[in-house]
């Protein structure tokens, strides 16, 4: 334990000294793109006089910090209780609540170079949250025992390629408006066929699931409370091989072959990395539907999954694309996701299984159906419009 704890305080100083190093490369591309933009008080131009807001740029919208820390503990308590959904609430509060969206689109005809940047820095934005909730959360569950690991590496280890792979192509050239439409669309799909699986059809070949899920609750909710330890009743791998591991979560045997998460995770990473976010909330349906996980389990596998792919597409946007951040703002709401990721372990244990999916798909609905109007139609369906 201490090793992990040792290791994970090792890659947050890495990624700081990173960061350190390369900010005056971040602000002479920006300063270079705000120099370009035509000058004025008019749409889509930028006044001198006005004061400095988001990433520096003169009348960008200035964001309340505490507004900011509140919400990214929502951030790291909704991604630290469903494994999901942090870096598409970290994005509806860049993109909506922040006003980070209107800002930007203001540029796309006088600035295009401006316009990406500051997309590019929504989506970086976004994954620093995710990436410091996952490794609180991966810490926190596997103290647990509901982390499991050989799943987890397998799915990390395809999700590497795939996180580097789409900020080196689409770094820069995609639209904000595109962005936005293509991140509804995958989570309404999501919303929907996870909500099919709260439904008496889709759970009847959950029978492992139900089992281990009912064990679990009987544990922590039922009258066999603080009787044995959680712990003890943990995640147990049995055998590690290359087309089969087996493990067990309170007394229920589970299996699945690694090179299926292999493959999983370079696809979900890949489609995570072109969104913007962290991928929990592709992963949650793989690990429920494809390897059969009870909702217990999800959270804490796929923080572990998220945070190798956060942590290799935030270097790709930084290094290699040289995509700027805002760390005033960034810094408190890693304050607040910490939080967040804090309180989200200790609560979900006292969420019943079938409760943590519905909250997953209410909110894949709401943001699904939001994000893609407003991205296809020019217009958002749903409140904030």
């Amino acid at each position: 334990m201490p090793t992990i704890r040792k290791h994970c305080i090792i890659l947050g100083l890495a990624l700081v000294a990173v960061a350190i190093w390369l900010d005056p490369v971040w602000a002479d591309r920006l300063q270079e793109a705000i120099n370009a933009t035509p000058k004025g008080t008019g749409a889509g131009q930028i006044n001198p006089a006005a004061p400095a807001g988001f990433l520096g740029i003169p009348g960008a919208p200035d964001i309340n910090l505490i507004v900011a820390f509140f919400w990214a503990i929502w951030v790291g308590w909704i991604f630290s209780t469903v494994g999901a959904f942090g870096g598409i609430m970290a994005g509806v509060g860049h993109i909506t609540i922040f006003g980070l969206s209107n800002f930007a689109s203001g540029f796309k005809k006088t600035s295009p170079v401006l316009n990406k940047l500051v997309t590019d820095s929504i989506r970086v934005s976004n994954q620093w949250l995710v990436g410091t909730s996952a490794a609180s959360s991966s810490f926190n569950y596997y103290k647990m025992g509901r982390l499991v690991l050989p799943l987890a590496l397998c799915l990390a280890a395809g999700s590497i390629a795939g996180s580097y792979l789409v900020p080196w192509l689409t770094a820069g050239k995609i639209s904000l408006k595109s962005y936005i439409g293509y991140f509804g669309l995958f989570v309404l799909f999501l919303g929907c066929y996870l909500f099919y699986e709260t439904t008496p059809k889709g759970q009847a070949g959950k029978k492992k699931a139900r089992a281990a899920a009912k064990a679990f609750e009987e544990a922590n909710m039922g009258k066999n409370r603080g009787q044995a330890s959680t712990q003890d009743q943990g995640v147990k791998v049995l055998n590690f091989a290359l087309t089969k591991c087996s493990f067990t979560f309170y007394g229920v045997e589970f299996s699945f072959n690694p090179l299926v998460p292999v493959c999983g995770g370079f696809v979900i990473a890949a489609l995570a990395s072109f969104l913007g976010v962290g991928g929990g909330f592709l992963l949650v349906p793989f690990l429920t539907s494809v390897a059969g996980l009870p909702m217990y389990l999800v959270a804490g596998t796929s923080a572990f999954a998220v945070l190798v792919g956060m942590t290799t597409s935030i270097f790709t946007y930084m290094v290699v694309k040289d995509t700027p951040v805002f760390w005033p703002l960034i810094g408190i709401e890693l304050l607040g996701v910490l939080v967040g990721s804090f309180i989200g372990p200790r609560t979900s244990k006292y969420i019943p299984d079938v409760w943590l999916k519905r909250l997953f798909v209410v909110l894949a609905l709401y943001v699904g159906i939001r994000y893609t109007s407003k991205g296809f139609l020019g217009f958002s369906l749903l409140p904030p419009f």
